[in-house]
């Protein structure tokens, strides 16, 4: 069930679903949580601003305590900015750890403490954000997205529960799935995704925007003080 409070009703959480919807969309992760009405989706104003931040943090606690009380696979919590709509992949990229980092301070002020189960070091091959307590993984998607799959109208920026990739690890079915996802995507692309690796093999943050980055690249994140 999505979390009453969110926009499910706003036109661009339907412009997310269709999108989502589409046959070759290749994240069969994300259908699945489509298809059990199971993504809550926030419309803000502009990823550039931290206007809504103050709302969606909230809300983003509201998705972990559903999880928690209730913790079916196939959940996502979506954020999807009005504008703009003229973001280079690396202008993409700075705003998506901006908003991270406003979020994370904010849980870091309200006595949160960080996920155990992986690391605040964006440079540490465990690292994935944290917000209640819970472990996540962003995808961006945007206009100027080089690679398919996250080439969306608008800014989004979409959290997956760490703890829903433990747990198809846990039952044997994760390597299916992501070997499922991989071929689809090549299908769309035309070509393999250089940035996706397994969790353990290099921090993840490199994924997050969905920019090819090189070896030099540095995360912009730091690590709030608990």
């Amino acid at each position: 069930m999505l979390i009453e409070t969110c926009d499910a009703d706003h036109a661009l959480a339907q412009d997310l679903r269709h999108f989502i919807a589409d046959p070759a969309f290749p994240c069969v992760g994300a259908k699945a949580a489509l298809a059990k009405d199971q993504i809550a989706v926030v419309v803000a104003r502009d990823i550039r601003s931290a206007w809504d931040d103050l709302r969606i943090y909230p809300l983003l606690l509201d998705f972990v305590g559903a999880y928690r009380a209730e913790p079916t696979l196939f959940r996502s919590f979506a954020v999807v900015f009005e504008s703009p709509h003229t973001l280079t992949e690396p202008q993409f990229e700075r705003h998506l750890w901006a908003r991270a980092q406003s979020l994370t301070d904010k849980d870091a002020w309200t006595g949160h403490r960080y996920d155990t189960r992986v690391s605040d070091d964006p440079h540490d091959t465990h690292f994935s954000l944290s917000f209640g307590g819970e472990a996540f993984f962003i995808v961006g998607l945007h206009p100027a997205a080089s690679r398919p799959a996250r080439r969306f109208a608008h800014p989004t920026l979409i959290f997956n529960l760490h703890d829903q990739f433990e747990r198809l690890r846990a039952e044997g079915t994760y390597d299916k799935l992501r070997h499922t996802i991989l071929a689809r995507d090549q299908k769309l692309a035309g070509s393999q995704n250089p940035m996706l690796a397994r969790f353990g093999e290099q921090s993840e943050a490199r994924q997050y925007s969905g920019r090819a980055v090189d070896e030099a690249w540095a995360c912009p994140f730091h690590p709030a003080a608990r």
